[in-house]
């Protein structure tokens, strides 16, 4: 019924994700909660329809379906999105960063909703925990955060995904609930959904409970741990008992919607060391680096694997008669350990650092198990296996509009003939590049 009803979603989609994945995924996630919510009120005798917050609501789809299906909620994300516009106001969204604090509580609310909610998925079940005895929370965990930054692995024997949903099941357990696991049915490999409907501890319980929190949480930072009697953080007006009722607006939360942050006094932060997301959303995947330095880099490390032979600075002829030299391979390590100490800085605080820069220039290079080589084009063009007419059409776009690396810089040139290399030998060569066609989504 909700495919049916919010299908048109896919049409006027004005985001650069895609759209199919992303409005059946959260209209998916929706049908599952409205299920999960309306056995809940069989269950306890309910006839009001539970409300709801969505911390890291992104696109604010989900938002949207369970507010048009009766379910009293907002969303709240550290970036406003363009279709957030096309919701209209009966959808409630607010722009603002979220540090958990004494000031991000929502004692007035039934459900906390974490959906691919990202640093914020190991707060769902503490802010839930502490913002009234009868909140309840339902994450679906993707990237994997722990308190204050990406989560460590510490074992071998699971998955990263299977040791991360074990971590997040801890902390619920550790705020005292009793923790729920399910699969869902959605278009993602990250379709684990855990649960907290329920307490394993009475009302009474409530300060002491809050106390064994609080060691828990600061022992995700290594940091000492103090006897439960030691323990000097004062319980704040939260963990009211009884059942929440609906949301009142915006009295339990500062977002610092106009300021993009909450002023928050350290002695309210549940643990120093949280960041929030950037408000603007950098690209770190090495595309944005200035091209001198990107250059720079790959000569560099193409020098280290051709063993110091002296590359050209400007235009070579194509392959000699001698034996083209494709040099040899070093471990990432090892590259790593002759790059320059300021260099390694810049790259670092790219996602995937050096690695991801080498594969962005897979002309020039091949990484394979943590391994650099030279690319030698030959052996590709021997293991070319048949295109589809579109990935043909694609290749045939891209030929000749840019230049040749290895006719450039590599001392025996490029180990193809002009006529055969994809590349540009030579300013004459070149052709301008053309724009590709989006195709249009199909229902």
């Amino acid at each position: 019924m909700l495919k049916e009803k919010y299908k048109d979603m896919v049409k006027v989609w004005p985001e650069v994700t895609d759209p199919e994945k992303f409005v059946y995924e959260d209209v998916a996630i929706a049908a599952y909660l409205l299920i999960l919510w309306e056995e809940e009120r069989a269950e306890l005798g309910l006839t009001a329809k539970q409300s709801f917050i969505d911390l890291g609501c992104g696109n604010g789809l989900l938002v949207h379906i369970l507010s048009t299906e009766g379910h009293p909620g907002r969303g709240i994300d550290v970036r406003r999105r363009k279709i957030w516009d096309m919701y209209g106001p009966q959808t409630c969204l607010e722009e603002g960063a979220i540090t958990p604090s004494d000031k991000t509580l929502f004692p007035d609310v039934d459900w906390l909703i974490g959906n691919h909610s990202d640093e914020l998925t190991p707060w769902v079940p503490v802010i839930a925990a502490r913002s009234s005895y009868g909140c309840r929370f339902f994450v679906l965990p993707c990237c994997f955060f722990d308190f204050t930054g990406k989560y460590s692995r510490r074992q071998s024997r699971k998955t990263q995904y299977r040791e991360y949903l074990d971590f997040v099941t801890e902390v619920g357990l550790a705020c005292g609930f009793h923790v729920e696991e399910d699969c869902l049915r959605i278009p993602s490999t990250k379709r684990v959904c855990l649960i907290g409907k329920s307490r394993t501890y009475p009302p009474a319980g409530e300060v002491s409970m809050d106390e064994q929190r609080t060691q828990y949480i600061n022992s995700r930072r290594g940091r000492p741990v103090s006897p439960p009697s030691e323990v000097s953080v004062p319980l704040p007006p939260r963990a009211t008992v009884g059942h929440a009722g609906h949301p009142d607006g915006h009295q339990t939360l500062d977002t610092g919607a106009a300021t993009g942050r909450a002023e928050i006094r350290a002695d309210q932060l549940w643990l120093s060391g949280f960041q929030p997301r950037e408000k603007a959303e950098r690209v770190r995947n090495c595309a944005t680096l200035p091209r001198d330095f990107i250059d720079q880099v790959v000569l560099q490390v193409a020098h280290l694997l051709l063993n110091g032979e002296q590359l050209n600075t400007g235009s070579a002829s194509s392959s000699s008669s001698k034996a083209w030299n494709r040099g040899g391979s070093l471990s990432l390590a090892e590259v790593a350990h002759e790059l320059a100490g300021e260099t390694l800085q810049r790259l670092k605080r790219e996602c995937g650092g050096l690695q991801t820069l080498l594969r962005n220039n897979h002309q020039v290079f091949e990484v394979v198990n943590g391994r650099v080589h030279i690319r030698d084009w030959r052996e590709k063009k021997l293991q070319r296996q048949p295109h589809s007419e579109a990935k043909r059409r694609l290749c045939s776009e891209a030929f000749k509009t840019r230049m040749c690396w290895f006719y450039s810089h590599h001392p025996d040139g490029c180990v193809l003939p002009s006529d055969s290399c994809p590349f540009a030998h030579g300013p004459a060569e070149l052709r301008p590049p053309q724009t590709p066609k989006r195709k249009k989504p199909v229902l």
